[in-house]
């Protein structure tokens, strides 16, 4: 099995149904999805891409990109999405750590991204797409392409289970993302475990609120395409707008939602739900962050009908664990619900540092076996090395960095993590890589990041030392940022300090810092 025989088999069998809407265009069926995919995969080819290859997609979430990923997976290479509305920097750095051989990238941003690759010494063909949304904006570009060279007819490559099929980079704590590998074998075990168990269809309509380079992507692509579905992409600006978002959700008539809490938790707080016919849903799922009880409960008050579920995994296993919340939170009820029972295509382990079973109810790391584990990490042995646990014969246990505790009936319940990273909507976050940047700029001489809980989510927080004590401006520290991270990465609040606290080692003082805030 591979990801893309989903597509082929609904274009058999559902050719005409709608396969993606973008909002603002018209809908792109299944025929026309595996037709639009079929002379990229020919156009890929001609360029030069062969099995095993990655090719980057830096474009916009559009009905072009989703063609774009499953024209690379035909050709038997991985696809390497970025977020195309991070800083050129960063997406060259992650095109060129993983090699790839073409990438995909949209006009406006094209010629810095060429440029930030050829100051890496990476210059992989690139092909340039204008006016994306339904697919039409790739299919003018190949039509030009075809214009100065038809690309030859190829045939789809059947790619094997362990086959590479996408590379998701996430945050990492050198202060350079890292590359997670996930091969068909671990995408389609997860695919086919979600569509048994959460019950998906041909009448569901999916919605597409992830960007691609975010994991939460992999159930809407593929659990929608397996089910012969329609998935209705959500635009980045629709995304953070509640009230717009909440609308979009009633005129699309969306019957499976899944997104972070963060998303929810603004739902609930400014979209007006009371005020749309929101029937069509019937799946609320969530993940990536705890989700706070006083919005779960008035999202459940106000929506009451759909079945809700906690989905729990790192990008290194995709969901591995999964909780149905009650039909009623508890009143007075203030902690989270558990992150639940184990996947059955899985197996969960809680070890203490050593890597030995810990006794049922006490606190330890969740590790994790079975298909869906990935292989490692792009380019990092030792990283690989360091995050697996060896089990009895070939057995490899996953090490999640989460503290867990198992309680009756085999829920896990999330305690806390290991090493210094948060997820922030959603996102992973390597506190690290913030301070990597931060330490950059030339009036900082001390940095030290640290995440603040609240009842809105996660906040990052960085205190600065500057050469001469004084503060910076934030009109000059805010662009620095916004040029090196993410916007999810930026931090959220500076403090500015003589010095940073120092622990009797002369290391930063963390937890010095964190009591600042309680004061």
């Amino acid at each position: 099995m591979n990801l893309h025989a989903y597509l082929a088999s609904a274009a058999r069998e559902r050719s005409g149904h709608a396969a993606v809407v973008a909002q603002g265009h018209k809908a792109l069926d299944y025929r026309g999805l595996d037709a639009l995919s079929d002379r990229l995969r020919d156009r890929l080819v001609a360029l030069g891409v062969a099995p095993g290859d990655r090719v980057g997609l830096c474009v916009p979430k559009s009905a072009d990109s989703v063609a774009a990923l499953y024209a690379v997976l035909k050709c038997g290479a991985a696809y390497v999405p970025v977020d195309a509305t991070a800083p050129a920097g960063r997406n060259a750095f992650i095109l060129a750590d993983c090699g790839v051989r073409a990438v995909l990238v949209e006009a406006a941003a094209a010629d810095a991204l060429v440029e930030a690759l050829a100051e890496l010494g990476a210059g992989p063909s690139a092909l340039r797409l204008e006016g994306v949304g339904d697919g039409s904006g790739l299919a003018a570009a190949l039509d030009a392409a075809d214009a100065a060279g038809e690309a030859q007819a190829t045939e789809t490559v059947e790619a094997a289970a362990d086959d590479l099929a996408y590379i998701l980079y996430t945050s990492g704590s050198t202060g350079k993302p890292k590359g997670v590998e996930i091969t068909h074998r671990n995408a389609t075990s997860f695919v086919e475990w979600a569509h048994g168990a959460l019950g998906t269809g041909a009448d569901d309509r999916f919605s597409s609120h992830a960007p691609f380079h975010f994991d939460l992507s992999i159930f809407d692509l593929y659990v929608a395409a397996k089910s012969g579905a329609t998935l209705v992409l959500v635009g980045e600006e629709a995304g953070k707008e509640p009230v717009g978002l909440a609308r979009l959700i009633a005129a699309e008539r969306i019957s499976v939602w899944y997104s972070t809490p963060s998303v929810l938790s603004l739902l609930v707080q400014y979209g007006k739900l009371e005020t749309l016919d929101l029937s069509s849903l019937r799946l609320v799922l969530f993940a990536g962050e705890v989700f706070p009880i006083v919005h779960l409960a008035a999202l459940k008050e106000l929506l009451p009908d759909p079945v809700y579920f906690n989905l729990y995994g790192p990008t290194e296993t995709n969901v591995c664990t999964y909780y149905r919340i009650p039909e009623r939170v508890a009143e007075g009820r203030v902690e989270p619900y558990p992150i639940g029972v184990v996947c059955d295509h899985l197996a969960a382990r809680v070890v203490d540092e050593g890597g030995a079973d810990v006794e049922a109810g006490s606190e330890g790391e969740l590790v994790i076996s079975g298909p869906a584990v990935t292989r490692g990490y792009w380019g990092l042995a030792e990283l690989t090395a360091a995050s697996r646990l060896e089990g009895d014969g070939a057995v490899v246990w996953y090490r999640t960095g989460d503290l867990v505790v198992e309680e009756e009936g085999g829920n896990y319940r999330f305690v806390g993590r290991r090493d210094r990273m948060i997820k922030k909507r959603g996102f992973r976050v390597e506190l690290g890589e913030i301070e990597a940047c931060l330490s950059r700029f030339p009036l900082v001489r001390e940095v030290a990041v640290v995440a603040l809980e609240g009842e809105d989510g996660v906040r990052v927080k960085a205190h600065l030392a500057t050469g001469d004590g004084g503060r910076i401006s934030l009109l000059k520290l805010k662009p620095f940022c916004a040029e090196h991270l993410p916007l999810y990465m930026v931090p959220d609040a500076f403090a500015f300090h003589e010095a940073l606290p120092k622990t009797s080692t002369d290391k930063i003082d963390y937890q010095a810092l964190l009591a600042l805030e309680g004061e």
